[in-house]
Order: structure tokens, then sequence, then C-alpha cells
């Protein structure tokens, strides 16, 4: 039972940070009709501007922490914005997403090619000590990771829901049409929207890169968990998002030890799978109807 426990606490806790990653996903969709297919790329970049910028910068952890981050507020969010969406949504949704593909390939190989093609090692935010809570030996890195991930995205939920400038972003994620009509800035919402997204992406690679390594590969896994996780949750719904991210994190770790570490990537393509066929919209998300 403890065992399970231990298990079920790591899962969760990577849970939170595919969460992380899952939102974006929902909230680029919601706001622009954008599918990003190099979201698993973008959780794996910011960990590499840190290692960047303290081995060619000298700089230390926090400080290099601080440069991932404005690093992909600049990349991610407002690059990726006015030089790839907005010159292609007007073309409708196809050409974005391969775009999106073709980012993920340019991303990935830059990386490998101008940092390294072998794993590298990253700084652990917190000690990776064991600590016993009820008979249970909880790790400290894994505690720190639910205490953050889980407070970003009760800020973000606060932020959406309890602010002017969050409700605006609702508005213009529901009717931008209506918003615009209403006076709210739409584009500006939806920069805020890129910017969101890429400080998610940037929290989210500082979260699990000492877990499993900064790798330029990386970004395969946690992109097809992010998207698994938002469409399991609901592609439509923040909360959504938030609830797959967590059960695909479980089933990702008790795969690994009930059934293999060879199969354990399938389990949650299986759950997608179920999901697709009897409740298309996700398990919190809700039916959308378009006129054609």
């Amino acid at each position: 039972m403890a065992d399970f426990l231990q298990l079920l606490i790591a899962g969760i806790a990577t849970g939170a940070i595919y969460a992380l990653a899952a939102i974006g996903f929902t909230l680029l969709w919601q706001t622009s009709q954008t599918i990003n297919f190099a979201q698993g790329e973008f959780v794996m970049l910011p960990a590499f501007f840190a290692l960047a910028a303290m081995k060619w910068g000298g700089a230390p952890f926090w400080l290099a922490c601080l440069v991932a981050v404005a690093m992909s507020l600049l990349i991610l969010g407002v690059a990726f914005k006015g030089l790839i969406v907005d010159p292609l949504i007007k073309h409708g949704a196809m050409p974005l997403v391969i775009s999106t593909i073709g980012l993920s390939i340019f991303l990935k190989d830059g990386v490998k090619d101008a940092y390294s093609a072998e794993a590298q090692p990253f700084p652990a935010i917190f000690p990776d000590r064991l600590i016993e809570i009820l008979g249970v030996k909880v790790s400290l890195a894994q505690i720190g990771v639910l205490i953050i991930a889980f407070g970003v995205i009760f800020v973000l939920q606060w932020f959406l829901g309890g602010t002017r400038i969050g409700r605006q972003m609702q508005a213009t994620a529901q009717n931008p049409t209506v918003a615009r009509i209403l006076g709210v800035p739409v584009e500006r919402m939806i920069l805020y929207t890129f910017l969101i997204n890429a400080a998610l992406a940037a929290m989210a690679s500082l979260l699990i890169s000492p877990i499993y390594l900064a790798k330029f590969s990386s970004g395969e896994t946690l992109g097809m968990a992010a998207f698994v996780a938002a469409i399991v949750g609901g592609f439509n719904q923040v909360r959504g998002a938030i609830a797959g991210g967590i059960i695909v994190g479980v089933l990702d770790n008790m795969a690994a030890v009930y059934v293999s570490t060879a199969y354990r990537q399938a389990v949650p393509l299986v759950l997608l799978v179920l999901i697709i066929l009897f409740r298309p919209q996700g398990l919190l998300g809700r039916k959308e109807e378009r006129a054609v």
C-alpha cells in the first residue's frame, strides 16, 4: 500500500507538470483556434535557455531561470504569435498545423546542433531528500513540484476569473466578435494568452527537467502527454486540462510499474482512443455545435 501511495504522489506531481502544458494548449485553442504541435518543444526549450545562460553567460542558477522565463516570453510568446500564427491563421487551420509541426522539428534539431545531443543534468530546485509522512516516504522534490505547479494553476484560475483582464480574456475566448463590439481589446487579450502559454511552458520545463534531464528529444513525450491530457480532460475547459494532466501523469507512473516500462506510453494513448470514441468532448469538456 505504501508503494502504491508513493507512485500515486509521484504521478500527481508529474501530472501537475503535464497540466501546465495542457492548459497552454487549451488557452491557445480557446482564444485563437490555434493548435500548437510544437508545445512539447516549448516545454523542452526553456531548460536549455537556462543551461546556456549558466554555461556561456556564467549566470547563477536563479538568474538563469529568470533568463529562461524572459526568453520564453519573447521567443515562444511574442515571436511565435507575430511571426507564425498571425500570418498563417487567416489561411485556415491546416497551414498553421503544418507550420507548428515544422517548428517542432526546427526547435528539436536546433537544440541538438547548437547545444548537445546528449541528455544534460539540470540543477534541482528542491533537495531530493525523502521524508516520511504517515508511513509513506515522499520526496521533498515531489512536494515542491506539487506546491509550485498547483500554486501556479490556482493563481491562473484566480486571474482568469477574478480580474478584469482575465474576464476579458474569457470573453475573447467565448466570442471574439461580441467582445470586440463591447470594447474588449481582443488582439491584446490574444497576445496575453500566448504570453501565459509561454510562461506555463517555462515553468513546466524548469520543474520537469531535474527529474527527466534536459534532452533535445523530450519534447516528443511532453507534447504527446500534454495533448492527450487536453483531449482527455476537455479541450475547451481549463479545468479539464488540469484533470487530464493529473490522470495522464498517474496512469503513466502506474503503467511503468504494473504494466511495463516499454508500454507505459501506450496506456495514455489507449485512454485517448476510449475518450474519443465514447466522450469526444472530454471528461469535463462541453459539447460545441457549429453550423456548417
